[in-house]
């Protein structure tokens, strides 16, 4: 192998070498599909297995704390689902990507293949920027900006990235400006006996652990943190997550009691996301650092959460706003206004992973990323030739080319759901 070669990578390099002055010919798009992965994969419905909270179901708290509960989504207890998208090309190059899908994955497959996939057929797979935006505008003037549509989009997009990586033989973090780091710091969530559990996973080698601070029916439970906190102090951090469960005052007044735990490490999503005037009050108040992000789509809503001085550190989903492309562009609208960033890693597959990892590790203002043990589960390594490497509080991004995943297809098979 020659300098050239080693440089571009075999693949590209054998490729360069073929077409010679005419450079790398186009990689035409012959086939997108979209695939429901469910586990376990017992032949049920979508919708035999989503529950959610009754219509008129209160919090269930004490005093002005039992209301309308607002912000229950909903549960597919016992299971893991999502969508997988394959676009297939002309040289028979396969590109993998994933939308975020848990409740209604026949959704986001009917926007791949109903309204996507006449986008991209026949179109170039490199034009990865230049075919996010034709997705996206597709239907932006009916008012679509987010939601199961830029889900849909991230499942198509990170497969064009994926498509992009392997016909050069590199892998995506290369292609998005090169590494700042191999590995990405990663955080695990606890339940249950949650003192044990944070200190098993700090022993395991996590510096982080999250938890959940009255999110749905309850009360107030600052000593449940206080708690866990004391017991990992000078070893770990602790991080609360209240999806949403506050209104302004009650957070402002939960919010100082918070500032008097030494290692808390954020709160996330103290508010309902549509109270984009509240969260600037509860960010300017508080010394510990606000967190929100999961539930936007795109960098219109973020640039509005910037301007404000909103938050100090966002946490946008790759397979919920957009993909790559438009995640890329988030996180660099955030260091703009000195913001750190974490990729929110929900229920997926170990594209999901991958796709979070690269990210991470090509851009500046990275901190850390949700990690846990995902990779252990069935819509983990075990659906990989080579596993992703993963250990207690860090990830390392994939050298091989792309997302750098190749499937174990007998395993993969197992969890395409058919209904």
């Amino acid at each position: 192998m020659n300098r050239r070669e080693l440089i571009l990578g075999g693949v590209a390099a054998g490729t360069l070498r073929a077409q010679g002055r005419k450079g790398m010919p186009a990689l035409k798009i012959t086939k997108v599909e979209a695939f429901i992965v469910r586990t376990p994969n017992d032949g049920k419905a979508s919708r035999e297995i989503v529950k959610m909270s009754p219509v008129g179901a209160m919090t269930g708290g004490v005093g002005l704390w039992n209301r309308l509960d607002h912000m229950s989504p909903t549960r597919i207890t016992g299971y893991q689902q999502g969508v997988l998208v394959k676009i297939t090309t002309d040289q028979g190059l396969v590109g993998w990507g994933e939308c975020h899908a848990p409740s209604t994955p026949r959704v986001h497959q009917a926007i791949v293949q109903d309204l996507l996939a006449p986008v991209l057929l026949g179109q170039d797979a490199r034009n990865v920027e230049v075919l996010w935006e034709k997705m996206y505008a597709t239907e932006r003037t009916r008012g679509y900006s987010n939601g199961f549509y830029t889900e849909a989009i991230a499942g198509a997009d990170i497969a064009l990235w994926d498509l992009l990586g392997k016909s050069l033989g590199v892998p995506v973090y290369q292609l998005l400006g090169g590494k700042y780091r191999d590995t990405a710091a990663t955080y695990t969530g606890i339940g249950g006996d949650i003192v044990a559990n944070a200190q098993k996973a700090v022993a395991e080698g996590f510096q982080v652990v999250k938890m959940g601070l009255s999110k749905g029916p309850g009360t107030n439970d600052i000593a449940r943190v206080r708690t866990v906190a004391a017991a990992i102090v000078g070893k770990g951090q602790v991080m609360v997550d209240s999806l949403g469960a506050y209104k302004l005052g009650e957070a402002q007044h939960v919010g100082a009691q918070l500032d008097e735990i030494p290692n808390l490490a954020w709160w996330e999503d103290a508010l309902a996301p549509e109270d984009t005037a509240g969260y600037p009050t509860l960010s300017a108040q508080m010394k510990t650092p606000v967190v929100a992000g999961e539930m936007l789509s795109n960098r219109f809503q973020l640039r509005d959460l910037l301007t404000h001085k909103s938050v100090d550190i966002i946490n946008p989903d790759v397979c919920r706003a957009g993909g790559i492309t438009e995640c890329k562009r988030l996180a660099a609208l955030a260091d703009l206004f000195g913001v750190l960033w974490s990729p929110h890693v929900s229920m997926g597959t170990v594209v999901y992973m991958a796709a979070s990892i690269h990210l991470a590790v090509s851009t500046p203002n990275f901190v850390i990323m949700e990690g846990g043990g995902a990779h252990l589960g069935p819509l983990g390594n075990r659906l990989l030739v080579e596993p992703l490497e993963y250990k207690p509080g860090s990830a390392r991004v994939p050298e091989r080319p792309g997302l750098g995943l190749e499937f174990n297809e007998a395993e993969l098979k197992k969890i395409i759901a058919t209904s």
